[in-house]
């Protein structure tokens, strides 16, 4: 079976953020071909876009799938889904968002689906999580590392969040 390294972004606004958080990593580990193997720290940040919400608590989590990009986006869409996610404003309040930010070292463009993150590049609060985890990691377009790219980007704003743990240490 062929494993897949990921890195995720996990991402919550409203409602219990925590919760909601501590549950999706839950429920993504108990779906076949999908496991949890670390999540970053949580972190606190303001949301992107309208500033009229509450600030996000994300984290970066790392996975082993046997799923294909698609397949992973499709258990990622009805977990959204699972926790009551509606899209109705670009960049607006959510309950949950999760994004495939890398996929292995693969470059993916189809409809509804684009690896690496189109914008992860620019985010502190994907990049400073995915640092927690693997700061060597090579972005597969930039072709630097997720540290070095760390250092193009403001991330003064984000506040680590102490005491959540998503993913026990094996």
């Amino acid at each position: 079976m062929v494993s897949h390294l990921v890195y995720a972004a996990a991402g919550s606004n409203l409602g219990d953020s925590t919760a909601t958080l501590k549950q999706a990593v839950v429920l993504l580990g108990a779906e076949e071909g999908i496991e949890v193997t670390r999540a970053s720290p949580v972190y606190s940040n303001p949301p992107v876009g309208p500033q009229d919400q509450p600030p996000f608590l994300n984290t970066v989590l790392e996975l082993r799938t046997s799923l294909d990009a698609r397949g992973l986006l499709d258990v990622f869409l009805t977990t959204e889904l699972t926790f009551g996610r509606v899209r109705s404003e670009k960049w607006g309040p959510r309950t949950l968002d999760l994004d495939i930010l890398f996929f292995g070292d693969e470059v993916i463009q189809e409809p509804g689906l684009t690896v690496p993150h189109p914008l992860a590049h620019e985010r502190a609060f994907v990049l400073k999580p995915i640092c927690d985890l693997n700061p060597h990691l090579v972005h597969p377009t930039a072709k630097c590392t997720v540290a070095d790219l760390l250092t193009t980007v403001d991330d003064s704003s984000m506040r680590p969040v102490h005491g959540i743990v998503l993913v026990e240490a094996k």
